[in-house]
């Protein structure tokens, strides 16, 4: 009788944390569609290369934490343990694809803006997205961690790296367009999203070899 109350429990909590997990994946997609919106938007305006690739980004985002919930339905619905093995899985090599077309992604743009030395124009919508996301997504990041250490799944622990990742990203871009606003410098904002490439690669490669996978512990 004992045993059965400690295991009704145990799946009661385990639920609990899978509607959590559910919550916080879907709170990042909500933000990141505004995000990407704000962030293309005021980019083109603006003539600004980060902040347009800034906005890709949350696309990309976006992508990984709907593949997220895709996994935790398919726990939450009962699936056995083999079924949420083989998912967690694919969803860990898709967050590290992302993870390495996003890296790509701020290589060349970075690159190019290098290159072509083109000058934006200020963004005060931009400086204060930045700003908003420079405080949320670590907060939300830490929210995911602690959830996906106690349900031991390494899919969630990716994916909130990935957050995490875009809360850097925001850091470089609120220094790029506050040194271009102040001072001129417009150069600053791809040189900082260039020292982020390293451990994008590093991460998306973890991903896609199924590196420090968690499976079979929730």
């Amino acid at each position: 009788m004992t045993a059965t109350v400690g295991t009704r429990a145990q799946d009661a909590q385990a639920a609990g944390l899978l509607r959590t997990a559910r919550r916080l994946v879907a709170a990042t997609m909500a933000y990141n569609v505004v995000e990407a919106v704000v962030a293309v938007g005021s980019g083109v305006l603006a003539g600004s290369v980060a902040l347009v690739g800034f906005g890709l980004d949350s696309v990309i985002e976006c992508a990984a934490a709907g593949a997220l919930l895709w996994r935790l339905r398919v726990e939450a619905a009962g699936a056995d343990r083999e079924t949420v093995e083989r998912t967690e899985l694919r969803v860990r090599r898709f967050v590290g694809l992302t993870f390495l077309l996003l890296a790509a992604y701020v290589l060349i743009e970075s690159g190019l803006t290098l290159w072509q030395a083109e000058r934006p124009g200020e963004s005060p919508v931009g400086i204060a997205l930045a700003a908003v996301s420079l405080v949320v997504m670590p907060l939300v990041a830490w929210g995911k961690l602690r959830v996906a250490t106690r349900l031991g799944s390494a899919s969630l622990r990716a994916e909130a790296r990935e957050t995490l990742a875009c809360a850097w990203l925001s850091f470089a871009l609120l220094l790029g367009l506050v040194a271009n606003a102040a001072a001129g410098w417009w150069w600053a904002d791809p040189v900082a999203a260039l020292v982020m490439v390293p451990w994008l690669v590093r991460e998306g490669l973890e991903g896609i070899r199924g590196e420090e996978c968690c499976c079979g512990e929730t």
